[in-house]
């Protein structure tokens, strides 16, 4: 059983710079691109940032460049995502995402290109 879950989240101050964590088991995902997406209350789930096997790719949603910064370990099966200079803005439930397959480029942005998902994480910013 493949399973992602996520931990970091809570409540942050604006201005915060918390990490998130996505620990993958079940699967390897050393060759497989990874994300991260958001969703707020009454929105939809929106992407955040991805990364690519080989970590040689790693596209940002425009609200968040330069901000947070995704990276990953293979070797523990994780993903993360530091988040800097946060805003009330960024208050939302986070989810790791991983996909399958694709060269050590690929870092697709959307919800449909990836396979398994965690629960979720609350991030919460308080102004």
């Amino acid at each position: 059983q493949v399973q992602l879950v996520e931990s970091g989240g809570g409540l942050v101050q604006t201005g915060g710079s918390p990490r998130l964590s996505c620990a993958a088991s079940g699967r390897t995902f050393s060759w497989s691109p990874m994300a991260w997406f958001r969703q707020a209350p009454g929105k939809e789930r929106e992407f955040v940032a991805a990364i690519s096997w080989s970590s040689h790719n790693t596209p940002y949603a425009d609200s968040v460049k330069g901000r947070f910064t995704i990276s990953r370990d293979n070797a523990k099966n994780t993903v993360y995502l530091q988040m800097n200079s946060l805003k009330p803005e960024d208050t939302a439930v986070y989810y790791c995402a991983g996909g399958s397959g694709g060269g050590n480029w690929y870092s697709p942005r959307g919800l449909n290109e990836y396979d398994y998902w965690g629960q979720g994480t609350q991030v919460t910013v308080s102004s």
